[in-house]
């Protein structure tokens, strides 16, 4: 709590008044009590479990941080399948992202009635629009070989469909919570976003599909994160797309025959992904499930195009991809951040902060997110005395040196900054890190 003079002036008259009745009149204590506690917020790129084991010993630093991932709640029968696949499973960020961009690949290839990639991707936005829904691969499997349209419905696509630039017209946010280094379901709370109204009301083009048609197997190759920044969002998303894969296959696979995976590494990093994409095209990969992070598929993206398949992204989330040249050939299940900045905003104003610092990773996805908070900060009255921008380079490969915050940290602390926001991934504890460091008096719930 802060004192202001007059009140801490009569508060050392009434002590005085009281003699020797109480030894709680030193100014220690209400000079301690002036101190500005710095609170700390994260997006879907570090509010995971794995973010506090980045570190390490000082983990319980993270502990009262909170921030927004796209989340719906998710049914525990999904959790349940999904542990099926990865027992070790700590999380499940992205993973309901993961599954339902491999399972609307396979059904509208099952309606295009071949493996071509540019005929799958005009069917994509109509799976989940004007149809028959249906909630699992098997149920819409079973419509789409009954000749019936299908308006798909599952764990991330719930109250509308794909827009027109093939990405989700609502999302849900989950506010989530670190409590003793690890996140505490109990304190997640669920917020809508969007406009059902945005759900695209185009026709797919109609195909005569004839029985048992197609072209040999649907291949789909991974383009996630095992490795580099984002690799703490790895086990979820590869479990994710473990289940859609078995699912599909145990309810006959598409076009008469078993889905094929390939799988493949982004690196968070992209040359790396490049590579990747190279080879997921020579060997006749149909649909590439990744990026992981924004920046990635934004860089791999004109390769992909130019190979004539499919970047179907579980957790892109950077509003610039949304007209991205991409040939109609680029869709996500993950929402843009234009939704998601909202959101966020909403969960640092609710704590009343009078100053916010917004440390963003120097990429597409984090300088994006970050000028979408900013805008809806300053929509709410705090203009640019009243928040600071800063950004860092994140480093490219396994070898790069840690991140080095400590000038970034000097700034906050001299500006007065009440909240921070980190936008970044594995990396960004370094942040968190370098203000410890700095004696930014993190909030208690922080520490």
């Amino acid at each position: 709590m802060h004192m202001s003079r007059g009140s801490r002036t009569a508060a050392l008259a009434a002590c005085a008044a009281l003699l020797l009745a109480t030894s709680a009149c030193g100014d220690d204590q209400a000079e301690e009590a002036t101190t500005q506690q710095v609170r700390l917020y994260g997006t879907d790129g570090n509010m995971s479990n794995s973010y506090a084991d980045e570190l390490e010993d000082r983990a319980s630093l993270v502990d009262g941080m909170k921030g927004t991932t796209p989340l719906t709640p998710l049914p525990e029968d999904f959790k349940k399948r999904l542990l099926s696949v990865d027992p070790q499973l700590d999380g499940f960020l992205y993973a309901a992202e993961a599954y339902d961009a491999v399972v609307i690949s396979t059904l509208a290839a099952e309606i295009a009635g071949t493996t071509d990639p540019a005929a799958i991707a005009k069917q994509i936005v109509g799976v989940t629009n004007d149809g028959t829904s249906c909630g699992s691969p098997a149920q819409c499997l079973r419509l789409i070989r009954d000749g019936r349209d299908i308006e798909y419905r599952s764990v991330s696509i719930t109250r509308a469909g794909f827009t027109d630039a093939g990405e989700p017209a609502t999302a849900s946010y989950a506010t989530l919570h670190f409590d003793g280094e690890r996140l505490n379901d109990a304190k997640t709370e669920f917020v809508g976003a969007g406009d059902e109204s945005a759900a695209s009301s185009k026709a797919p083009p109609r195909v005569n599909r004839p029985a048992g048609a197609g072209n040999g197997p649907l291949v789909i190759g991974g383009l996630l994160p095992k490795t580099g920044d984002l690799a703490l969002a790895y086990p979820p998303l590869a479990a994710g797309t473990a289940l859609a894969i078995k699912e599909i296959n145990d309810a006959g696979g598409v076009l008469g025959e078993d889905v094929v995976w390939v799988d493949g590494d982004d690196g968070t990093n992209p040359t790396v992904a490049k590579a990747t994409v190279a080879r997921h095209i020579d060997a006749g990969v149909h649909v590439i499930i990744g990026a992981g992070g924004s920046g990635i598929s934004a860089a791999v993206l004109e390769d992909v195009v130019q190979g004539g398949r499919i970047l179907f992204s579980p957790s892109n989330t950077a509003a610039s991809l949304t007209n991205a040249d991409d040939n109609g050939l680029y869709f996500r299940t993950a929402p843009p951040d234009s939704l998601q900045g909202r959101a966020l905003a909403d969960v640092i104003l609710r704590d009343g902060p009078q100053k916010i610092a917004i440390v963003a990773r120097k990429d597409s996805y984090g300088e994006g997110l970050q000028d979408v908070v900013r805008s809806e900060l300053e929509r709410a009255g705090f203009g640019g005395d009243k928040v600071k921008l800063l950004s860092y380079e994140p480093g490219e490969g396994a070898e790069a040196p840690p991140i080095n915050f400590s000038d970034g940290a000097k700034q906050i602390k001299e500006f007065g900054a009440d909240a921070v926001l980190i936008i970044g991934f594995g990396e960004s504890a370094a942040v968190v890190r370098a203000l410890a460091d700095a004696d930014v008096p993190l909030a208690a719930l922080n520490r």
